[in-house]
């Protein structure tokens, strides 16, 4: 399987990824839309870092495999990244229900975030092997996803509590 990997050219491996990480973007910029029309829940909060998880399985293969420096970089990286989308992220009551407030800033941020991400990739794809890159890319994302989730709940459960909404 590695040897398949390896004989994608990385020009080919790039650009395929890169098309792939535009479409993601703009399918969660999407979904992050819609999602603010309908009530949150602790399960809608919890299952995206959850089924994010199961990326980790690419580092099975060592075409994917990153150094702990890098393991390290990618989740610090991450988890100040999180630090914006927390801020961002706000639950507001209406009509008995917790929604999460829209935020137009919320949409710029993916977006630039998106941004930040495909010209990372294309700057460090000269020195950094493209498989490593994924997999420290997935790392930061998923550095990013579980703070800003865990931080999501805990302003869920505190709004919850305080307005005697009924969690799911």
């Amino acid at each position: 399987m590695d040897e398949l990997f390896n004989s994608i050219p990385p020009a080919v491996f790039l650009a395929v990824t890169t098309i792939g990480a535009l479409i993601m973007g703009t399918l969660a910029i999407i979904v992050r839309s819609k999602s603010a029309k309908k009530p949150a829940s602790v399960k809608k909060i919890i299952l995206p870092p959850l089924f994010m998880s199961t990326g980790a399985l690419m580092f099975i293969f060592p075409f994917f495999r990153v150094a702990p420096l890098q393991i390290a970089e990618a989740l610090l990286v991450g988890a100040l990244v999180s630090i914006i989308l927390i801020r961002t992220s706000k639950f507001e009551v209406r009509d008995g229900e917790i929604y999460l407030k829209r935020s137009k800033a919320f949409v710029f941020i993916l977006l630039g975030l998106l941004l930040l991400r495909l010209l990372a990739k294309v700057i460090l794809s000269s020195s950094i092997d493209v498989g490593e890159l994924g997999g420290m890319f997935w790392l930061l994302a998923f550095g990013m996803i579980v703070p800003w989730r865990l931080a999501m709940l805990r302003k869920y459960q505190l709004i919850a509590g305080q307005k005697n909404a009924v969690p799911e």
